[in-house]
């Protein structure tokens, strides 16, 4: 069982880079500087540890309003006023199914509430199709909000929110 997820710090950030890298094309690539920016501009950075310390996963969720250069984040921003973006949660394969990822999203559901943000948003590949997200993301709540095809050479993703306190 993970402990409950804590502020990333700048100590798993090595982690957390080669967690989210090894996680392509889910989540697009990083490099330390693009990640120190994104958890710099998040809401929420939080990472949930197994009883070793190891990072067993990760979330980045922003607020609206940040000078963020993503697509992705600019549909969510034209669509809502008021949101946290789930920009990017990631759990390493041997921890999948221990409740990792729904400790992560329960943090950002939390953070939601407590902070005013309203609706909280993510995308789910649609191509590549990544099924399992979109299982979970229907298990704990979310619901389809809408869609972005970038082109055939490119992503296809779906929008979904969170509906329910679960």
């Amino acid at each position: 069982m993970p402990l409950p997820p804590r502020p990333l710090a700048p100590d798993d950030f090595s982690a957390a880079l080669a967690l989210n890298n090894a996680a392509l094309p889910n989540v697009n690539e990083l490099d330390t500087a693009a990640l120190t920016d994104l958890v710099a501009m998040s809401a929420l950075a939080a990472g949930a540890h197994g009883d070793d310390g190891t990072l067993l996963g990760f979330v980045l969720a922003l607020p609206p309003g940040r000078d963020y250069d993503s697509r992705n984040y600019r549909w969510v921003s034209n669509h809502r006023a008021q949101f946290l973006y789930v920009d990017r949660v990631v759990v390493t394969p041997r921890a999948r199914g221990r409740g990792v990822g729904r400790a992560l999203y329960r943090a950002v559901i939390d953070t939601a509430h407590a902070e005013g943000y309203g609706f909280v948003l993510a995308e789910v590949n649609e191509r590549p199709p990544n099924p399992g997200s979109m299982a979970f993301h229907t298990a704990i709540g979310f619901r389809v909000v809408g869609h972005a095809d970038y082109g055939p050479d490119d992503k296809a993703v779906a929008f979904v929110e969170y509906t329910r306190d679960t």
